[in-house]
């Protein structure tokens, strides 16, 4: 390491600090030697999470999630509120550090505390890591109630209808984690947490950590049931599709929603032997023409079947694809029946696409599958937090950013272009000063985005 030089010094003299040493020395540029040191400023990476806070300001859902959580500790030496504890865990998220160890090299981070709203130190990951492990199951039930809270309160007014896609995804395990199973479909020890968005919008509803274990027809229905009956209480006359593969088909909920106003379904459905004889006049068509003409074919077929097990019949829609590959036949059962068997499965049942794409911003780029804490509850805890941060970017993406090139780009590239800019912090007595650069590349979104939240403000 370089010594700091007596012309340096007479420098620092004159301003009034010194200039922290030179660690490095680069190749030179245009015959200028190059020197990197670290600077004591506080100068932050994550200038863009100024922009989520403007959003949580709005929509309230840390603080609302920090209401449901007790605090057990002695409130005379308690040094972080779990409110300012949620914000500093949630907002690292949301800028792509996922681990609670994360919080021991942030801890001093400008923007972070302007998020926080918290001048001293922020928690470190131990006293992050007890916060996580002392949730109860009431606590959670009540978090996972706000999510819903939160995503009617997006609505300005009861919307006409909506398409709740179910679809789980797996996190896996390398602990001792409780609940932790073997999971034959995906081969490995894992949880299964649940996801559940809307369809035409991509807002998030709420996410439950489940076992590796697969869930029951009748486990589904409990679910799906509590959901429904929870958003009809607030909207009487929207229509509710629930829409999810072949494992959200339960018996139980096409039961209890048989002649219910404005609640339909339509789910995948795994085949079998009769359904496969329903189709079979479909099948031997298409073979047929395939085996004349050479071209791919695709045909649809609509008929009624009841299930042994179920108490009424419902509309089954076949798709028969025939082409180089063999004939390939897929299911869907649904309660909707004047759409054509077509359409149904085209745009209304493969739609559901859209929700992979949803739990990849919220599993890969947000890093919602880390499961490191060993219990089940703390790790539920978890799953919250990483939700509220795709609810802040979602949020942020749908509501603000709708008229420009980031109204479709996936999380990561929201994080790389909006919350990774540089910002120096300086907290004075009277006022906080932050600094982003002269030019940089979405400088006018900032423009543009602070401007509206002034506005809003007034």
């Amino acid at each position: 390491m370089d010594k700091i030089t007596k012309k340096q010094t007479q420098q620092g003299k004159k301003s009034g600090d010194f200039l922290p040493p030179t660690l490095f020395n680069l190749s030179d540029f245009n015959k200028k030697k190059v020197e990197v040191r670290f600077n004591d400023e506080q100068v932050s990476n994550d200038g863009g999470l100024l922009l989520l806070k403007e959003v949580e300001q709005q929509i309230g859902l840390i603080k609302a999630m920090a209401s449901c959580i007790t605090d057990p500790r002695h409130q005379s030496y308690v040094e972080h509120s779990l409110e300012t504890m949620l914000y500093q865990r949630i907002m690292q998220i949301a800028a792509g550090y996922e681990d609670a160890n994360d919080c021991n090299e942030l801890r001093n981070d400008g923007i972070l505390k302007i998020c926080a709203g918290k001048e001293k130190e922020l928690a470190s990951q131990p006293t992050m890591s007890r916060f996580e492990n002392q949730s109860t199951k009431k606590e959670l039930y009540k978090i996972a109630k706000i999510f819903v809270d939160n995503f009617m309160a997006s609505y300005a007014s009861q919307p006409k209808v909506i398409i709740i896609d179910c679809d789980d995804t797996e996190a896996k395990l390398y602990g001792q984690q409780e609940l932790n199973f073997y999971n034959a479909y995906y081969d490995d020890y894992c949880y299964i947490p649940l996801h559940m968005y809307e369809g035409l919008s991509g807002k998030l509803i709420t996410t439950i950590l489940k076992p590796g274990r697969r869930r029951k027809s009748i486990n589904v229905h409990n679910i799906l049931k509590r959901l429904v009956e929870y958003l009809r209480k607030q909207w009487p006359k929207t229509v509710i599709i629930i829409r999810g593969d072949s494992h959200f088909c339960s018996k139980e909920f096409m039961d209890w929603s048989h002649n219910k106003k404005n609640i339909e379904f339509v789910t995948g459905i795994t085949g079998n032997s009769i359904l496969n004889k329903n189709t079979k006049t479909t099948i031997e068509s298409a073979e047929r023409e395939y085996k004349a003409y050479g071209k791919p074919i695709k045909r649809y077929h609509s008929f009624e079947y009841k299930a042994d097990t179920w108490k009424h019949s419902q509309r089954v829609v076949a798709k028969v694809e025939v082409n180089s590959m063999g004939t390939n036949v897929r299911y869907i059962v649904s309660s909707i029946r004047f759409i054509r068997a077509k359409a149904l499965y085209e745009n209304a049942y493969c739609a559901r696409g859209a929700a992979e794409l949803r739990i990849k911003d919220h599993k890969t780029y947000l890093h919602s599958d880390r499961m490191s804490c060993s219990s089940f509850l703390a790790n539920q805890l978890r799953l919250f937090m990483h939700s509220a941060a795709y609810v802040l970017i979602h949020t942020l993406q749908n509501e603000l950013l709708k008229s420009t090139e980031f109204c479709n780009a996936t999380m990561k590239t929201i994080q790389l272009k909006l919350i990774k800019v540089a910002a120096r912090v300086k907290i004075m007595k009277s006022k906080v000063i932050v600094e982003l650069p002269v030019e940089f590349y979405s400088k006018w979104v900032y423009e543009k985005l602070l401007l509206m939240f002034s506005q809003i403000r007034v």
